[in-house]
């Protein structure tokens, strides 16, 4: 099988746009993301509160950016992406992790893929290619649709290094689950890796140019990609083939990508990227591939929610519950994730991580985004600032924003929010795909 590249290099804050440009280069970035074509930044919200590791960084955003408009790339051609969940308030997100900050500040247009854009049918889009799916057209019988706009264009992901809880690592490939499918995304979570191979398939046939860069300042460990340990790491991983980069990624968190990383091996074995590392050429800092965190990963301790998520997908619950998830019932799952997760598990079991996370370079570096200033060479932030407290979020104020992320999982649901078009409509209307 023919090699990949993947570039990697060791960084810190006062360097750190400056290592995102050169990894960029060392990894062939320009030969793979045409200048002629609109580029989109997929942002990664996995959580739209600050969590370290868990979301696409504004320094990560700001150094793709940086990198892209000193390689002579057109500003107004590249925009920042984002989509959108049951679970996940987009909007809250950017602003909590300060993405918004960076693409304001650079003048960019920024892309809400469910406000406003049209889909198109998968079929329509992808022709023949349906016909290899492993997977999709079992889950979808009656097709799904993809952004129209994603046609022709450059998708540029920006990852973190990470574990999950559904697919033991996430990254390049697994930034896609939120772009290309719909609003039932959760309706592939038996079938997970097959699910990312196939959306790899789509992204391969549509796109002028695929590449990712990826984050591992912060990198996540446990339960992910919410109820995480974060790491300082310093590392940034750039490359065009998206198997590749998750294979590194997956190496450098001591796991066995072809072993332990289904979709990794899947990937590989149809040919859409090389997951061997044997077969990986590195270049940068090339002893750093060599690291191993022996991470616990995933399933060591998984918490209540994971426990019970995994025994409705693949356990003992999947027959008396998972129905459920396909039907006008579903919002049920919604409500229960979104209660755990930011009612409970973030201010209970969350706020140490993140108080120790903050507290280091690239925590100071967080909190203090938009008051410390690049030096003048665009090299990074030589001075990070001073350790400030978790973000002035009160115990009363994340209650209230708890509860309408709550009411909003149930009012922002497909399944409620088709039950209204129809009604609009007035009459019962076709089923959502």
């Amino acid at each position: 099988m023919k090699r990949s590249k993947v570039a990697i290099l060791r960084t810190r804050p006062a360097t750190v746009l400056e290592d995102y440009h050169r990894v960029m280069n060392l990894a062939g970035y320009q030969e793979v993301v045409d200048r002629a074509a609109d580029t989109a930044l997929k942002v990664n919200i996995s959580w739209h509160f600050f969590y370290p590791a868990s979301s696409t960084t504004p320094w990560q955003l700001d150094g793709v950016i940086r990198a892209m408009k000193a390689d002579g790339y057109d500003p107004g051609l590249i925009h920042a992406c984002h989509n959108r969940t049951v679970v996940i308030d987009a909007h809250l997100g950017e602003r909590e992790n300060k993405q918004v900050d960076v693409v304001r500040a650079h003048g960019l247009r920024n892309v809400h893929l469910y406000e406003g854009e049209e889909w198109i049918d998968i079929r329509d889009a992808v022709g023949d290619l349906t016909r290899k799916f492993l997977c999709l057209n079992e889950v979808y019988p009656k097709g799904f649709s993809i952004p129209r706009r994603f046609i022709g264009e450059n998708i540029l992901h920006l990852p973190t290094v990470k574990t999950h809880i559904f697919t033991t690592t996430t990254g390049a490939m697994k930034n896609a689950f939120g772009g290309l499918l719909n609003e039932h995304r959760h309706w592939t979570h038996p079938v997970i890796h097959e699910t990312l191979v196939d959306l790899l398939m789509i992204q391969q046939k549509i796109h002028r140019g695929v590449f990712a860069v990826m984050d591992g300042t912060f990198a996540g460990d446990g339960p992910g990609p919410r109820c995480m340990i974060p790491h300082v790491k310093n590392v940034l991983l750039a490359s065009a083939d998206q198997v590749a980069i998750d294979a590194v990624a997956a190496k450098l968190m001591g796991f066995d990508p072809m072993r332990d990383v289904k979709f990794v091996r899947l990937a590989h074995e149809q040919g859409l990227g090389v997951g061997d590392p044997r077969d990986i050429e590195i270049v940068g800092d090339v002893d750093a591939a060599q690291e191993n965190w022996h991470f616990d990963g995933p399933f060591k301790k998984m918490t209540f929610a994971s426990r019970n998520q995994h025994r409705i997908y693949w356990g003992p619950l999947k027959k008396p519950v998972e129905w459920s998830l396909k039907t006008w019932l579903a919002p049920w799952a919604y409500v229960a994730s979104v209660a755990y997760h930011d009612a409970y598990w973030y201010p209970v079991h969350g706020k140490p991580h993140i108080e120790g996370a903050l507290g280091s370079e690239w925590g100071r570096l967080f909190a203090n985004w938009g008051q410390v200033q690049a030096d003048a060479a665009g090299k990074g932030f030589p001075d990070v600032g001073t350790a400030r407290h978790h973000l002035d979020r009160t115990t009363l104020r994340h209650l209230a924003e708890s509860t309408r992320l709550i009411g909003m999982a149930v009012t922002e649901s497909p399944e409620v929010s088709a039950r209204r078009r129809r009604k609009a409509q007035g009459g019962p209307g076709p089923h959502p795909a």
